[in-house]
């Protein structure tokens, strides 16, 4: 992945995780099962964590779309509405690909 890349961030941090769970677990006396569960519930976790922007954001423009699509605003009120919600869009998520 190109440093340069708007999700390196994401990235690094959800590989992190990882590594942090996996050296965590290596000296512990748990099951291997224990462990492995330990890595996955880390990758759910900074998974979860560096999307909840994207996931809130995601929520509210469907709200906003709803509205739009009841057919009660005019046009210019629909309009404004959008661009409302658009420039309120969390920076993280404008024009990055998320994967």
């Amino acid at each position: 992945m190109k440093k340069d890349d708007a999700n390196a961030d994401r990235y690094i941090a959800i590989a992190r995780a990882c590594l942090k769970a996996i050296n965590d677990t290596a000296d512990d006396s748990g099951s291997r099962e224990d462990k492995i569960q330990a890595v996955y519930q880390a990758i759910d976790d900074a998974f979860q964590a560096e999307f909840a922007d994207y996931r809130q954001s995601v929520t509210v423009m469907g709200t906003v779309l709803e509205k739009i699509a009841s057919g009660q605003l005019d046009a210019e009120t629909s309009a404004s509405l959008a661009r409302k919600t658009l420039d309120q869009q969390p920076a993280s998520t404008r024009n990055a690909m998320i994967h």
